[in-house]
């Protein structure tokens, strides 16, 4: 799939055919084509603007009036709004908030580190797991580690129910993978955010959305889409049996402390206990819906960065992810 989708942005880079003509038949025809076609160029496919920023609606706030720390307090620095965790051969780190919510907007500006950070995961993500242990929801942002000059992968991921409990190999994942390669995660914060609505989970980076889940249809609704309270977390981790090539690449500790840094965290969100009129913010600049420029910048992050995904998968049984087969309105996952 992926070697197809490079195959696919070659193509719709390659100038023309009408570039490659022979300079004497090209200055024959330029009246011609002055007149009928606009100047011959090599088409840049460039990313598109999404017209709508959320992350610019909402402020940041100090890190401590919504967050503390979870775990490894001594591989975690806090210095006013900004957060910074890392893992070395002794331990990781992770932080969680006060509250847990319903519904919501959550964002947070990460830097990675750059280099050989193979096995290593850093996360931004909600969860209920401690709340519902064995039976609990998720809704992940996990940023793979790589090896020098690749890409670091986001993988987008959807548990519900418990389904994240099964264990390797009978966990059911919603699984969207993403190359972070049309930016430099390491150079500098970039903003990354889930939003979810009792009807739809969006994820963005830097205000473009990168994908939209929505339920299935009818009876499977409520075992495809989750609906309970649950908090926000933010961790680094070593992931070396499965997070790089599936574990062939493990993570290296010559290369520690592997440092993750957070800062610009935005929650504008319905607490689990707030009232009835609390609504989660809106996807769009009018309505619950992206708008049809939202809509294009999407499509242009899957068509050129996404490399992997659950629905599109021949040896996934879609019978245990029915929003594959039947989802609700557009198609989302």
């Amino acid at each position: 799939m992926a070697a197809a989708a490079a195959a696919s942005t070659v193509r719709r880079r390659l100038p023309p055919p009408s570039c490659f003509a022979p300079r004497a038949t090209m200055l024959l025809a330029a009246a011609v084509a002055l007149l009928v076609v606009p100047p011959c160029r090599v088409a840049v496919d460039a990313q598109p603007a999404p017209g709508f920023y959320p992350s610019k609606r909402f402020r940041a706030r100090p890190f401590y009036r919504d967050f503390r720390n979870l775990w490894g307090a001594q591989h975690q620095s806090v210095a006013g709004g900004e957060v910074t965790i890392w893992l070395d051969s002794t331990s990781g780190s992770g932080f969680k908030s006060r509250r847990s919510f319903r519904s919501g907007y959550f964002g947070a500006d990460i830097k990675l580190q750059p280099g050989y950070t193979a096995g290593v995961i850093t996360a931004f993500y909600l969860s209920n797991s401690e709340a519902h242990p064995g039976f609990h929801d998720e809704v992940d942002m996990e940023f793979l580690g790589t090896t020098p000059g690749r890409p670091y992968t986001l993988q987008t991921n959807v548990y519900v129910r418990g389904s994240g409990d099964g264990g390797r190999g009978r966990a059911v994942g919603r699984e969207v993978k993403f190359h972070l390669d049309w930016f430099d995660p390491t150079a500098d914060f970039h903003h990354y955010a889930i939003l979810w609505t009792p009807t739809q989970i969006i994820f963005y980076v830097d205000d473009v959305p990168i994908r939209r889940y929505g339920p299935a249809r009818g009876s499977a609704a409520a075992a495809t889409f989750p609906r309970r309270p649950m908090w926000v977390y933010g961790s680094i981790w070593d992931a070396s049996s499965w997070a790089t090539d599936d574990g062939r690449y493990r993570a290296d500790y010559r290369f520690s402390p592997f440092v993750a840094r957070f800062t610009g965290l935005r929650l504008r969100a319905c607490p689990a206990r707030g009232p009835p009129r609390c609504h989660a913010p809106r996807p769009g600049p009018s309505s619950s819906r992206l708008s049809p420029q939202q809509e294009a910048a999407m499509r242009w992050v899957q068509r050129n960065h996404m490399v992997y995904n659950y629905c599109l998968d021949p040896k996934r049984n879609h019978a245990l992810t029915p929003e594959c087969l039947h989802p609700a309105g557009d198609h989302a996952w």
